[in-house]
């Protein structure tokens, strides 16, 4: 099995075996958004800037519980291979492609009917037009609903499997698919918002599709079967994979939060210069996510075979790279960010231009704690233990955040938003290396 690789390579060479096609996966997938803010920001302007901005909590919402499923399945699938386990591993894979298709394809239907009461409930003072650009987008992406979740769960167990170059390729090659038709709807064919849609789903679905049939056989370490899992190990997997949850559905419910504070203090063009912010941040955060996600898999495979000195000597190096990226990330959105911006604003648009430089330089300094969640939050759920996890989960991405924003926003106004990442990420990164320090690691099942 190639996923063996996790217990054979040396830990620096399997660093950057795993690493390198992960953060060139990151990049290209957060390319994804980041192309349609080009696309629209600069050719449809900045209520069909906000109106994309406005919806992704709800598409993010339901990729989140997919997502959910899909983290804590692939590190019960890791850890079960790590102790030659292969049928085992495969029965809860199979169990986890049919739950989010099966989940997916309803929330796509509920989504399509509900989209605009969905989009007027969680944009209040939106402008009409931002809200009508909103129900397409959403609706378009409720049309491929089955396939859109499908594509980020078929993604970490191709890691799994120790298929990480073929990851990277197919991201590639789907991100190029989404740019090609981006340029098409958008430029050639003026399909405004509705064409930005189509042409991220499509691109996405494209590469479900591709992945979900590298599974055909048994030529992967895990494959397709009829065997089911027992109720209490699928609550364990929902269970441990319920931070991820978490994080990703509260990142969504704090896109709401937010868009409500910038919709107070500066209106639309707020919401525009945030997702301007999201943008350039999506680039360079990605780079230290694809570093900790692609770890994940080998950590939990030495886990599950008894290796902890091996798992403790790879996740040394995961934490040496991400503060590396973190201090580039820094300069980077200090110095370059503010020239970045621009090409997110339409030409002439001096006010989102302004407020946008602001809000990148201001938001840099989050680069500095930010690291330490990323890191320990992805750990704490290789090594099977949710409840830490989860507990970086709320307070990092919730509860600091929330405190925070209000009591800075009092303080600083608009720039109270801008700044709340930074104060909140501290507090949260003080509370995590607490919890890593009281772990105690539990010796392998016989």
């Amino acid at each position: 099995m190639q996923s063996e690789m996790f217990a054979t390579l040396p830990p620096t060479k399997l660093f950057f075996k795993c690493a390198v096609p992960a953060v060139v996966t990151s990049v290209f997938g957060a390319l994804y958004s980041v192309v349609d803010g080009i696309f629209v920001g600069r050719f449809l302007g900045s209520d069909a800037l906000a109106a994309i901005n406005l919806i992704m909590p709800i598409i993010m919402i339901v990729e989140a519980i997919s997502n959910m499923i899909a983290t804590g399945a692939s590190v019960n699938i890791s850890m079960l291979l790590g102790k030659q386990k292969r049928e085992e591993a495969s029965a809860v894979f199979s169990f986890s492609i049919k739950f989010i298709l099966a989940f997916s394809t309803v929330i796509g239907v509920l989504g399509f009917f509900l989209a605009k009461p969905f989009v007027t409930l969680i944009a209040p003072g939106a402008t009409a037009e931002a809200i009508r650009l909103s129900t397409i987008y959403l609706k378009v992406f409720a049309v491929f609903g089955p396939l859109i979740p499908m594509y980020f769960a078929t993604d970490n167990y191709l890691r799994v499997c120790g298929k990480q170059k073929e990851s990277m390729i197919i991201n590639i090659v789907s991100q190029v698919l989404n740019v090609a038709l981006n340029f098409l709807f958008i430029i050639v064919l003026h399909k405004g918002v509705l064409g930005a849609a189509i042409g991220s789903c499509i691109s996405i679905a494209f590469g479900s599709v591709t992945t979900l049939l590298m599974f055909l056989g048994k030529k992967m370490d895990v494959y397709y079967t009829r065997k089911s899992i027992p109720f209490k190990q699928f609550v364990h997997i929902a269970w441990n994979g319920a931070s991820e949850f978490f994080s990703n559905i509260a990142a969504s419910i704090m896109s709401v939060v937010l868009n409500l504070f910038l919709l107070n203090f500066g209106g639309t063009t707020a919401v525009a210069a945030f997702s301007i912010v999201m943008y350039v941040d999506q680039i360079i955060g990605m780079l230290n996510f694809g570093i900790t996600d692609s770890l994940q898999p080998a950590i939990s495979y030495c886990y599950g075979a008894g290796l902890h000195d091996r798992m403790k000597a790879i996740f040394k190096r995961v934490l040496a790279a991400t503060v590396t990226t973190s201090l580039v990330a820094f300069l980077f959105m200090l110095i370059v960010g503010p020239y970045a911006a621009r090409i997110f604003v339409k030409p002439g648009d001096t006010e989102l231009l302004a407020m946008s430089v602001t809000a990148v330089r201001i938001f840099a300094f989050s680069y500095l704690v930010g690291w330490i969640d990323m890191c320990f939050s992805s750990y704490f759920t290789a090594l099977d233990q949710p409840n830490r996890s989860i507990v970086v989960s709320v307070f990092g991405t919730v509860a600091f955040p929330v405190f925070f924003l209000f009591v800075l926003t009092g303080i600083f106004g608009l720039n109270g938003v801008w700044l709340m990442p930074t104060v909140a990420g501290l507090a949260s990164g003080i509370l995590t290396l607490t919890l890593a320090k009281t772990m105690k690691l539990q010796p392998r099942e016989t």
